[in-house]
């Protein structure tokens, strides 16, 4: 055994030195790929452009997010509806909700504009503080009769997640931040749109985000194509928004599997307020058979969100803990559970190697491996 003085500047650019020649590279965050391997784009959607949604409980450039959105597509050959078209649809409809779209809206929009899809856009996390951070969730929904989820992604970066030898990597600049953000987004749904399947160029062991504690009962069949409604999660954190992006970001995993089908989140909104169903504590086993009563769904997913936070200043760290049930239709039981819990510096020893930084890129792993133990 031997110990290492990491004051010895020297030797920590040595040692960076050799990991970048070797060819490895760290990965604080999600890899974001070339973006000049964006796919000629093959199926033709006049989109929307919905008005960003902020989850992030503090002040973020949501009319410059869209436009950039906006932007991004239009070089890559999509059709987007004009914001005058889009502004009048809305006050004409007093349409206030733009984190999802209900069944109502969905045909009263395919009808006035001819639109065939909408792009919601949340905003988890915005901070201009540097190291700067943002966070995003895309989604392209289906208009006219029964909407429906064509495509979903997002994305968390912080301006240090690679800041590689010297730190010449590092990002300072938010809006340069934000524009990889929104580079990564368009790109994925462009490959979407071509007919193939983008994904993230490299992931990490899978095993570090793996839940601590998982369930599931005999009567889940693994091979079974299922229809699967996610309520959004009880949520006694401090982060007040943390419940609707934890259930984000399970429909997110869910789509990625070919044994799931997502029923659009605006459509059970819109259902909760309908039947007047409050979540104190966590959806019962009661609300849970109305709720059949009046969806096409196998499965009903839901949790609770205990903490969910983004590392802030030099000293903090990203936290996320939550658990996870799913209720299925014909028994009426619990048949999976899970419970994980991660912070971002976990197997973390030296340079902040492997550190995550933020909460949407740990959350995104870990409801991932949560979602393998389901199906496995």
């Amino acid at each position: 055994m031997f110990s290492i003085n990491f004051s010895n500047k020297l030797f920590k650019i040595v040692f960076t030195v050799i990991i970048c020649l070797s060819g490895c590279t760290a990965t604080n965050n999600q890899t974001i790929s070339a973006t000049n391997d964006i796919p000629a784009v093959k199926k033709k959607l006049l989109t929307a452009v919905w008005p960003v949604t902020n989850l992030s409980s503090t002040p973020a450039p949501l009319e410059e997010i869209r436009k950039l959105l906006s932007k991004s597509f239009e070089q890559q050959g999509l059709e987007i509806v004009t914001a005058e078209t889009l502004e009048r649809f809305i006050v004409k409809h007093r349409v206030r909700y733009m984190g999802g779209l209900n069944e109502m809206t969905a045909i009263d929009f395919k009808y006035e504009t001819g639109a065939d899809a909408v792009l919601i856009t949340s905003v988890e996390l915005y901070s201009e503080v540097s190291p700067p951070q943002v966070a995003l969730t895309c989604r392209l929904v289906s208009t006219g009769n029964n909407p429906e989820i064509l495509w979903m992604d997002g994305v968390g970066l912080a301006g240090d997640d690679s800041v590689g030898i010297l730190q010449l990597s590092l990002i300072e600049d938010p809006r340069e931040l934000l524009d990889k953000a929104v580079q990564y987004l368009s790109t994925s749904l462009a490959a979407y749109l071509s007919g193939k399947r983008y994904l993230p160029v490299s992931r990490r062991q899978i095993i570090k985000f793996w839940p601590k504690v998982s369930y599931r009962s005999p009567v889940f069949e693994p091979g079974w194509k299922y229809t699967v409604a996610v309520v959004p999660f009880f949520n006694p954190s401090e982060n007040r928004f943390a419940g609707e992006i934890m259930a984000l970001h399970f429909v997110k995993e869910l789509l990625k599997s070919e044994n799931f089908e997502v029923i659009e989140p605006g459509i059970i909104r819109h259902l909760l307020l309908q039947m007047r169903i409050t979540m104190d504590g966590g959806i019962s086993i009661a609300d849970s058979h109305a709720l059949f009563s009046r969806l096409d769904a196998n499965l009903i997913l839901t949790g609770k969100v205990f903490d969910y936070q983004d590392s802030r200043g030099p000293t903090g760290k990203a936290k996320v803990d939550f658990s996870a049930q799913i209720i299925e239709r014909r028994s009426r039981e619990i048949v999976w559970t899970c419970e994980s819990y991660n912070e971002g510096d976990h197997g973390v020893f030296f340079f902040d190697w492997g550190q995550v930084n933020t909460a949407h890129a740990m959350a995104s792993e870990m409801v991932l491996s949560a979602l393998e133990t389901l199906v496995e």
